[in-house]
């Protein structure tokens, strides 16, 4: 997959290439596809244009790690961070973060809560979840308030992409999925999204959205499922892609070649 870097970005390419530029140290991320049937759909949200990275693009829920998800005190239930730091590739501190990022943001952008036995109406903790948005209340406050455990038996992890180092805000995202919980109800409530649709992965790449990489790459893995068993039932291989600058006839582009 190469990918055209025009005007600043091919500068900033030639730059990295050159010694020249000290990339950003990325920061630790979250991102789940959330999953419904049938048919077998994917929840997208697409990004205001008014946001600083990737402005209009169609993503999944997700964020970057808050440093009190990785607390010790997060109630939890499923595989434990020390299983998760062996699946992720991750010391498990990190694991946790990642985990409880994920089942935090998803709640967060989409009111899926991921926690205790799923409850069918999530509303009635919308202003826990606006002041969780606000990073005026922890996670792990919010669970242990409400009387819930995070369930990190309902996630499966999926892929692992870094931004790639030319640009100026990046991330070290793990990309998990998730079934959408019997009796809940996606709301547009995120405030970092205008729009949110759901799709079927095929649908999706078809659609004509402006698509990250990663999502995209997310997307055409999960076309090989037709039912969620089957994703869960699938064996991924988890490799870190960061896709990198080359210059190709004079142009500079990204390409992931050999990653993926």
């Amino acid at each position: 997959m190469d990918i055209p870097l025009p005007g600043e970005l091919g500068e900033r390419a030639r730059d990295l290439l050159a010694g020249r530029l000290v990339p950003v140290p990325p920061r630790a991320a979250a991102t789940v596809a959330l999953l419904r049937e049938p048919p077998l759909e994917v929840y997208l949200l697409r990004r205001a244009a008014t946001m600083a990275f990737a402005a209009g693009a169609y993503v999944f829920p997700g964020g970057s790690v808050d440093p009190r998800d990785a607390g010790h005190d997060i109630g939890w239930a499923g595989p434990s961070p020390a299983e998760w730091a062996a699946a992720l590739n991750a010391d498990e501190d990190t694991a946790r973060g990642l985990v409880c990022a994920a089942v935090r943001e998803t709640f967060e952008e989409s009111g899926v809560l991921l926690a205790g036995d799923p409850v069918d109406d999530t509303t009635m903790w919308e202003a826990e979840r606006l002041a969780l948005i606000g990073r005026e209340l922890s996670f792990a406050d919010f669970l242990a308030t409400n009387g819930l455990v995070l369930r990190s038996d309902l996630l499966k992890p999926w892929a692992h992409w870094i931004t790639p180092e030319i640009e100026t805000r990046r991330f070290d995202t793990r990309f998990f999925v998730a079934a959408l919980p019997s009796g809940q109800r996606t709301r547009d409530v995120g405030g970092e999204a205008d729009t949110v649709v759901w799709h079927s992965p095929a649908e999706a790449l078809a659609s004509g959205y402006f698509l990250m990489p990663p999502t995209l790459h997310t997307l055409t893995m999960l076309t090989a499922s037709e039912t969620i068993a089957d994703v869960f039932a699938a064996d991924p291989k988890i490799t870190t892609v960061m896709p990198a600058p080359v210059e190709r006839n004079g142009q500079m582009v990204l390409t992931t070649e050999g990653q993926i």
